[in-house]
């Protein structure tokens, strides 16, 4: 197959997409990839790129072509709406003046879910299938995610929803709990199918840590979240929690990674006075993840109380699960469901700080054997529900289906 994938996210970013796109070419396939300049999460443009540097790339064996954006900047909604509308004009052009012989498209649909129109206008032009794979549910996370509380959004964004889901031959989702709500805009329940996400080769259970990683651990109890912090991830209960044990000394928070609300966190550990037990250690390569994991004794998994978030699986769960670690969850629906159900943590609802912090306690009093039982568990959660092998096949399946109709 010769497969261009459609994405706002794509190397030197950080996203399962890349491992994707690498999993299909080891497997013979052709890929091709249309993508932005990227930005994300430091919503600048990454050193050596702009708007007209490096438009064509060369990775893994895989083509990639950025089309030129306005860059997101601080992240305020009239610079997200700047950004999404350059990448669908932007893509719309390359749309039609592209000359490649594509056997399928295939969307991967993080915000903004406008992507798909740059996608839809090659379907339209090629006469090619598109297979849409859903991990931000819209327009209700951009309601929830952003803060928007107004009614009148989700009505103004619907019918271009709906729109690009009519015009997709088979969606995917990463989440079950997102079926009834594609249902509910008049998809057919049998063009939407389940495809989960996985965690790269590289997450699995470290036995030999690398030294170098206990220069920024410190020692004791140590609670690490990775990955965005931004609105959803609900930072204000994360502080509250860690405020309510502040008195235990051997206990530790860590936070890797960067975003939206870095700066929000970084003055509320000096307000709350959280200095010798809150530590934001700023981003790290994904491949130095694998160690932070292993070094760490919970993993932290958040999500603020909103409809959406309930129904989603964060996409670092497998992650976490994939490193054989014990997880503790503060939030609600499909995310906690998994932990619970993989016998790998403890778990507690959004918002709910106060059991957080309870749970934090509890698992600190644990010993090694009782933990080890929450380790075993989740990898091999991961291992029955996540394998990387069983899901590329299972996606090859599906895109080699719709050539073939």
């Amino acid at each position: 197959m010769h497969i261009l994938i459609v994405t706002p996210h794509f190397w030197p970013e950080n996203f399962r997409i890349n491992d994707l796109a690498k999993g299909l070419n080891e497997r013979g396939h052709k890929i091709a990839v249309l993508t932005v300049t990227p930005d994300y999460p430091s919503r600048k443009f990454y050193k050596s790129y702009g708007w007209f540097k490096k438009s064509r790339e060369l990775w893994e064996n895989i083509n990639i072509y950025r089309i030129p954006v306005i860059p997101r900047g601080k992240g305020k909604n009239w610079q997200l709406f700047l950004n999404y509308l350059t990448y669908v004009i932007s893509g719309c052009i390359y749309a039609l003046v592209i000359k490649k012989n594509f056997d399928i498209i295939f969307v991967h649909e993080t915000s903004p879910i406008t992507i798909g129109i740059p996608a839809i206008v090659i379907k339209k032009i090629s006469k090619i299938p598109i297979v849409f794979w859903v991990l931000d549910l819209w327009p209700e996370s951009v309601t929830a995610a952003g803060n928007l509380k107004s009614s009148l959004i989700p009505k103004l964004l619907m019918p271009m929803v709906r729109w690009i889901y009519k015009n997709s031959d088979k969606i995917l989702v990463s989440s079950r709990g997102f079926i009834s709500s594609i249902k509910e805009k008049g998809i057919p329940e049998e063009k939407i199918d389940y495809f989960p996400q996985w965690a790269e080769s590289i997450f699995k259970p470290i036995e030999h840590i690398p030294n170098d990683i206990d220069v920024v651990f410190p020692n004791g109890f140590k609670v690490l979240f990775a990955g965005n912090i931004g609105e959803a991830q609900d930072f204000e209960s994360i502080l509250s929690a860690a405020e309510l044990l502040q008195e235990y000394k051997n206990i530790h928070w860590i936070i890797l990674g960067d975003g939206r609300r870095y700066d929000f966190v970084k003055e509320q550990i000096k307000v709350r006075h959280l200095e010798d037990n809150f530590h934001l250690l700023g981003k790290f390569p994904l491949e130095s993840m694998p160690a932070f994991y292993s070094k760490a004794d919970a993993l932290l998994l958040t999500l603020k109380k909103e409809y959406i978030f309930s129904i989603t699986v964060p996409a670092k769960l497998q992650s976490y699960l994939a490193c054989g670690r014990p997880i503790l969850t503060m939030l609600d629906g499909e995310g906690s469901t998994i932990v619970n159900n993989a016998k790998a943590g403890l778990i507690c609802e959004a918002g709910d700080y106060h059991s957080l912090a309870k749970n934090v306690l509890y698992m600190y009093g644990l010993n090694k054997e009782e933990i080890n039982k929450y380790c075993n568990n989740a990898r091999q959660y991961y291992l029955d529900n996540f394998d990387r092998n069983k899901l590329l096949t299972q996606i090859e399946k599906t895109l080699l289906s719709y050539i073939s109709n």
